[in-house]
C-alpha cells in the first residue's frame, strides 16, 4: 500500500497547489528573472488567495513580457491600458503600476548591487534561513529580515512590498525553509541548501 506524502495543510488538494508546494515553494531562487516574476505575484496577491494567482500565472508571463525587466521598466500609457483589459491577470491599476515601477527600481538596484539576487540574498546572508516550524499556527506574517526588505524597498519607491508581502516573498524564493517540519519536503530543502554565488 502506498504512503500518502505529508504536506503542508495550505495547499490543499488542488493540483495546481500541490505541484506548487511539491516542486517550488522554498527552493532557493537566484534567477533575476524568476525573483521579479515572484516580486510582482506576491504583489498582486495583496487581498487575493495565493491560488488565485497561481492560476494566472501563464497569463502574467504572456502579459508581462516572460517578466523581461528592460521591457517592463519600458512600458507607458498604452501598455497600462493594455493590461487593464487583460482579463488574464488582476486588473487594479495600482498593481499594474506598480510593476512598471519595480521594475524600474529592480533595474537601479542591479546597477548598484550587480543582481537583484545580490541584493536580496544579503538580508539572510546568501544562506536560507533554516526554520523549525511544526505546525501553520508556528508560520509569522512577517520578520525583522522582512521588516528590513519592505524598508528598504519602499525608500527605492517600490509598492506592494509591505512586510508581510516580502515574507511570503522569501518563503516563496527559499530565502527561508518554512515547511513544516512533518512535510516531506522539509528534509528536503534542509539537505539541499546551496551557497549564493558570488
Amino acid at each position: 500500500m502506498k504512503t500518502r506524502k505529508k504536506r503542508c495543510v495550505w495547499c490543499g488538494s488542488d493540483p495546481l497547489y500541490v505541484s506548487y508546494h511539491d516542486d517550488e515553494w522554498g527552493v532557493p531562487v537566484h534567477d533575476d528573472r524568476r525573483l521579479f516574476e515572484f516580486l510582482v505575484l506576491e504583489g498582486a496577491q495583496a487581498g487575493l488567495s495565493w491560488l488565485t494567482i497561481l492560476k494566472k500565472r501563464e497569463n502574467y508571463r504572456k502579459a508581462f513580457d516572460n517578466f523581461d525587466l528592460e521591457r517592463i521598466a519600458r512600458y507607458g500609457p498604452r501598455d497600462i491600458t493594455r493590461l487593464l483589459h487583460d482579463p488574464g491577470i488582476v486588473r487594479n491599476r495600482l498593481k499594474v503600476e506598480a510593476a512598471i515601477r519595480n521594475a524600474q527600481g529592480v533595474l537601479s538596484i542591479r546597477d548598484e548591487y550587480g543582481t537583484l539576487d545580490t541584493f536580496l540574498w544579503r538580508y539572510v546572508d546568501g544562506f536560507p534561513v533554516q526554520n523549525a516550524r511544526k505546525g501553520m499556527s508556528d508560520l509569522p506574517a512577517k520578520t525583522k529580515e522582512s521588516d528590513q526588505i519592505s524598508k528598504d524597498l519602499k525608500k527605492r519607491g517600490f509598492n506592494f512590498v509591505g512586510s508581510t508581502i516580502c515574507y511570503a516573498f522569501m518563503q516563496a524564493v527559499g530565502m527561508v525553509n518554512d515547511h513544516v517540519t512533518g512535510c516531506f519536503r522539509y528534509k528536503e530543502i534542509a539537505r539541499n541548501r546551496p551557497p549564493i554565488n558570488r
